[in-house]
């Protein structure tokens, strides 16, 4: 069996997406595509209802581009497990009340035991400064995070 990924809308937006006019982002686009096209393979991917309905938003060819791209990967639900970890990432100040669905992809990853959780979302999840907060608050749930991490920190070799 291959190590885990549950793929983050961010992630999702930036392999379908339009080229952006950012340059950043656009940097960002290219290598998530390129780690789609080459790493992805070394690793079973998944999303979450939540990943599906936040894909779904927004323009319709956009939307639809996005839905495409994961409609042959497993979806994780929503359940009260995952509702009570992010309620309680929420509640330790991990995340800021704003960052509600981000505490949510966070837990949903967690309490289904994924290795990793691959995001471009580095104000609320992928945080150098939250990581070990997330971290001991999902250990003191019971749970072992995964590895938060952006596309060119997640290798498939």
């Amino acid at each position: 069996m291959n190590p885990t990924v549950y793929l983050e809308t961010s992630v999702v937006s930036y392999f379908a997406n339009r080229d952006s006019s950012d340059v950043i982002v656009l940097a960002q686009q290219q290598i998530t595509r390129e780690w789609w096209r080459d790493a992805a393979k070394s690793f079973d991917l998944f999303v979450s209802d939540l990943v599906v309905s936040e894909i779904g938003h927004g323009d319709s060819l956009a939307a639809n581009a996005r839905l495409e791209a994961v409609a042959s990967i497993p979806i994780l639900g929503l359940d009260a497990e995952s509702e009570a970890l992010a309620e309680r990432l929420l509640k330790i100040a991990a995340l800021p009340p704003k960052a509600q669905d981000d505490a949510l992809h966070i837990a949903v990853a967690t309490v289904n035991g994924m290795d990793f959780l691959l995001t471009w979302n580095c104000t609320h999840i992928a945080n150098a400064r939250t990581r070990e907060i997330i971290n001991s608050c999902c250990r003191t749930a019971g749970y072992e995070p995964p590895v938060i991490c952006t596309p060119p920190e997640l290798r498939g070799d």
